[in-house]
């Protein structure tokens, strides 16, 4: 009864894992299937960081527009009309006799159109200049949205391929168990093997059914942070295309040496320095306010007077420049210069701090690479032998010559030696894509 119970447990348990593999393969064959190029693609349209940033560099021009409006002439045109509730009156001594007049009308109409130019304006022109900066910095955001973005996808693909991996792995184990289980299971029922080494087969299999399990929802994971990051919706089934096995070139082929660590093109850097210059150009706008200020108007006015609206109309037209000297402001552009240069040292210590910063970070990614360039050059030496080693031990499992414990070392050796090597591609694609992030590539 014990063994007719086994026997069905272990039927049950291949019956859920092969349903669940057909699930899988069947959402597999339903999902659309991207690869790591379309990934970032569709990232950088559906992206809402990307749009925000390209937004910014949208709102940025418009107030660059704005400041250039500054240049044109400024003009307005203006109406009144004013009714003469009780007019004024005036005493006048005429010929030694005092007499009282009543001055002005019963309706008062005023229209014209004046005009208004800076000629001279030094500040103005140094504000035009700001506000270019001002787009540039918005556009430089919008370039570390994009790389920061690809960076991320990036790692998230790789993630996918390592989490199908690692299951592809343990999906071997539990074959192979369940293979042993059945032919252990023979030579039991024929009297040639032990109780125990049966139980050994049948535990062999629930040990590799966690495993498999766990392996099946870090891949539903992996996909869903895929998703996140790419910004689409959760609901939608994609797949990814390809393995890891195709990046190990990338990783043999890889030369530290070859590396340039220049970090010209990082995007904190860059920020950096155009907030150098926006403070550069702020002081200068400051002091030239010290510097007069010409400016030109002109004004074409029409007015009326009378008791009625038979109105007769009189024009009149002024045209002038007017010229401002500053002398006197209480110290106060001083005083905002100092605070600006005090600003810009502030920057530079925190220009040269952030270099540092990003050069010691550099040189950690690049002690990472190297580090898994030889976890994967001792795995990939060492997976051969543990292949090798398995498939003698499971021959003379299956001639009687090699017990299950022999047999579930070699294949734990050879489980090592796979998830080393695809853990160390992992790695390396990961901290390269971090390192692109850091150099400013924007690939």
């Amino acid at each position: 009864m014990s063994r007719f119970k086994s026997v069905f447990t272990t039927v049950s348990c291949l019956l859920l894992l092969m349903s669940g593999s057909i699930a899988n393969a069947q959402q597999a064959q339903d999902s659309l299937i991207i690869s790591l190029d379309q990934a970032i693609e569709i990232a950088l349209e559906e992206s809402n960081s990307v749009k925000i940033a390209n937004l910014t560099i949208e709102k940025s021009g418009y107030s660059k527009k704005g400041t250039y409006a500054a240049l044109y002439p400024n003009i307005t045109a203006s109406g009144s009309y004013q009714r003469t509730i009780k007019k004024q009156r005036m005493a006048m001594d005429f010929g030694g006799q005092a007499m009282e007049i009543e001055v002005g009308k019963w309706n008062n109409v005023n229209a014209g159109i004046s005009a208004t130019m800076p000629l001279i304006n030094a500040q103005l022109w140094q504000s035009l200049k700001l506000s270019a900066l001002d787009v540039e910095l918005a556009v430089e955001q919008a370039r570390s949205s994009k790389i920061s973005m690809i960076s991320q996808v990036k790692q998230a693909f790789y993630a996918v391929l390592l989490a199908q991996q690692v299951c592809d792995v343990y999906q071997d184990v539990y074959d192979n168990a369940a293979e042993n289980l059945e032919h252990t299971e023979q030579l039991y029922n024929a009297g040639k093997t032990s109780e125990y080494e049966y139980l050994r087969a049948q535990v062999n299999v629930k040990n590799a059914e966690p495993n498999l399990y766990s392996s099946m929802m870090a891949i539903d994971l992996a996909i869903w942070q895929l998703k996140a990051v790419m910004g689409v919706d959760l609901d939608a089934k994609i797949g990814v295309a390809g393995d890891l096995d195709q990046y190990k070139d990338d990783l043999l082929a890889y030369n530290l040496l070859d590396e340039n660590t220049d970090l010209e093109n990082n995007s904190s850097i860059v920020q950096f320095k155009l907030q150098q210059q926006q403070i550069e150009r702020t002081i200068k706008m400051t002091k030239y306010q010290y510097i007069p200020t010409l400016s030109a108007s002109f004004a074409y006015n029409y007015m009326a007077m009378g008791d009625d609206f038979d109105f007769k109309w009189f024009p009149y037209s002024v045209a002038g420049l007017s010229l401002n000297i500053p002398l006197f402001s209480g110290f106060s552009k001083h005083n905002t210069i100092r605070q600006y240069k005090a600003t810009q040292d502030i920057m530079q210590l925190n220009l040269e701090d952030t270099e540092r910063n990003l050069q010691i970070a550099y040189k950690n990614y690049e002690n990472q690479i190297a580090t898994y360039m030889k976890n994967y050059s001792a795995a990939e030496s060492t997976l051969e032998m543990a292949q090798r080693s398995y498939d003698i031990a499971e021959r003379m499992y299956q001639l009687g010559k090699a017990t299950l414990l022999e047999l579930n070392d070699a294949q734990l050796a050879l489980v090592q030696a796979q998830l080393t090597m695809s853990q160390a591609i992992y790695n390396f694609m990961k901290t390269k894509a971090a390192m692109d992030e850091l150099a400013g590539k924007e690939e």
